[in-house]
């Protein structure tokens, strides 16, 4: 996955990626000729005491350090580019990604582990393109290199490259095999800790009111020892590896010295050529060094990898169709046909056998005990996710055959949890139509009861919001969030329990309005409250996901035992007369 994911997102980077290669390509040849040239000084300059050869190979030399200084700064300017637009690119696939995934998807991964995916683990694929682009070419060249080198320097001592480097790759490799687990349970354990501190903060009030804090406390204690257990076993394999390269490297280091000064002793070789060969084994086992970078970060970059493809390999289970229907013959009305739906690996489906119309310019109602699958059946019109089995019919035409952008133009949808983001009220307002003039946002919280405490907060439409809507009350991000459906216009509105916060005479007075300023508009209403639905033209009781009663508020009074009894719960039976 690793390889793929580079392939394909590194790939329109071709450019920079030249460069890096061309960059790093002449820095390490310099870095090859450097060596001998230095045993050349050695031997022909300062031995014979020739200043004029000293001064002339040490210009070469110092030009020859320059354009390598050069050349390294523009491979590590332009590699950082190519990994920082990887970077961007993997931010934005993924977030494109989850923006099409239905809730089914988003509750599969949750919303911690795609943040975490999105955050932590494209950065560590993008340090790994980094590193790469720095340390992948050079470390091969002068592994390569040197050793074609320093075999062009002394056949003899070449026994010291045959035994240091295997020793090297051996002991890197036994330590990168213990620190690959170690770095998976790490971006799991991070997933973890996001999703207890997620929950802490958006549930701060709960855990307040609760006295939850030591608990809570320690849920995150608990989570974030976990991090750092796993990083400090991943760090102490990591502070193993340079010491056992050091190690290497001095022992091999005093190997040459060793049997070079017996070879120098002997007359068979220069100082010059020792000094060279010396250089030439330090380069081979450095490369060998910066590939163990490389090594350190391949395996966790590897996991973040998966994980990154998993997101964006997983297709939503709402998908827009090949040849979409971009024209409705009717308008407003809703039918579904057969309707089941059922979570993947569920014992019993949510919903079975639903079957009901919804006339154009009418207003039907759903109620039901809490599960019975109001809410589900809700977000199967606007699509938010496919229905298992049957049809469900919007202006006549079946959903998974819309244009999702037709389909999600005619309906507003008021969500049970309303979410107003930050900005301004103005700004929320004019979330599902940006052109609105500040006529239509005020007459749309006027309808929805809202304009009094908007006209009260400082700076009325241009009022600062909190992300979700938190400075300001249950109640008033409530009726925010009907304006904010009004202001769009549709034809069709979906309310999915949003009354439950409003006061009884604020729920009159606001449906009321409804029915005088959206006369021709549709109205599929869930609600807990008989007193919000006692008028609607069609009254839905759900029960386990069936429904076992229709009829206006009268008729089931006399034919549905269970609507009769949510009823008996909520009224006096004057007032259910």
């Amino acid at each position: 996955m690793l390889l793929k994911l580079l392939g394909r997102y590194l790939r329109p980077h071709t450019t920079l990626l030249v460069g890096v290669v061309l960059f790093q390509l002449a820095q390490s040849i310099a870095s090859l000729f450097l060596p001998t040239l230095n045993a050349d000084i050695i031997d022909n300059g300062v031995i014979k005491g020739d200043i004029g050869y000293i001064l002339r190979v040490g210009a070469v030399m110092l030009a020859i350090t320059l354009a390598q200084v050069a050349c390294s700064i523009l491979a590590v300017y332009l590699g950082a580019k190519a990994a920082m637009r990887v970077g961007r690119d993997l931010r934005g696939a993924i977030f494109t990604r989850v923006s099409e995934f239905s809730e089914r998807e988003v509750t599969h991964f949750g919303a911690p582990s795609l943040i975490t995916r999105n955050t932590n683990d494209v950065q560590q694929v993008q340090m790994l393109v980094l590193m790469s682009c720095t340390l992948l070419v050079s470390a091969p060249i002068l592994c390569v290199g040197g050793i074609i080198m320093a075999l062009s320097q002394d056949l003899e001592l070449s026994w010291l490259i045959a035994v240091s480097v295997p020793v090297l790759l051996i002991a890197v490799v036994l330590i990168i095999r213990r620190m690959v687990p170690q770095f998976r349970r790490m971006q799991k354990r991070i997933d973890a800790v996001n999703r207890v501190l997620r929950e802490q903060l958006t549930g701060i009030r709960v855990v307040r009111a609760f006295v939850r804090e030591e608990v809570e406390a320690r849920r995150f204690e608990t989570a974030n020892e976990d991090v750092t257990e796993t990083a400090l076993k991943a760090g102490r394999l990591f502070a193993l590896m340079f010491p056992t390269v050091m190690l290497v490297l001095n022992v091999s280091s005093v190997a040459v010295i060793w049997f070079g000064a017996f070879r120098i002793d002997d007359g068979s070789m220069q100082v010059g050529t020792l000094t060279a060969f010396l250089s030439y084994l330090m380069q081979i086992l450095m490369s060998v060094m910066m590939a163990t970078f490389m090594f350190v970060m391949v395996p966790r970059a590897a996991v973040c990898a998966d994980r990154i493809g998993e997101v964006l390999n997983t297709p939503s289970s709402v998908t827009a169709p090949e040849k979409p229907i971009t024209t409705l013959a009717e308008r407003g009305s809703i039918e579904l046909f057969e309707v089941g739906f059922a979570y993947p690996g569920a014992a019993q489906p949510v919903l079975s056998e639903i079957n009901f119309r919804v006339e154009p310019g009418t207003t039907t109602a759903i109620i039901g005990s809490t599960g019975a699958g109001k809410t589900t059946l809700i977000n199967l019109l606007p699509r938010l996710f496919d229905a298992t089995s049957g049809s469900v019919l919007v202006d006549g035409a079946d959903v998974a055959e819309l244009d999702p952008d037709l389909l999600w133009s005619r309906i507003g949808l008021v969500p049970q949890r309303p979410y107003l983001f930050s900005g301004t009220v103005a700004s929320n307002l004019r979330y599902g139509n940006p052109d609105a003039s500040d006529d239509e946002l005020w007459r749309a919280l006027q309808i929805a009861q809202a304009k009094d405490f908007v006209s009260e907060m400082d700076g009325g439409l241009d009022a600062p919001i909190a992300q979700g809507g938190t400075n300001v009350s249950g109640g008033q991000r409530q009726r925010l969030a009907i304006a904010r459906a009004l202001v769009k216009r549709p034809e069709l509105y979906v309310f999915d329990d949003s009354f439950s916060a409003l006061d009884l005479a604020t729920d009159a007075r606001l449906r009321r309005a409804l029915r005088t300023h959206e006369k021709e508009a549709t109205f599929v209403i869930v609600a807990q409250r008989v007193s919000t639905i006692v008028d609607a033209d069609q009254i839905l009781v759900l029960e386990d996901g069936r429904i076992v009663g229709r009829g206006t508020h009268e008729q089931l009074l006399e034919s549905s035992p269970t609507y009769a009894e949510i009823v008996s719960s909520q009224l006096t039976p004057e007032e259910a007369a």
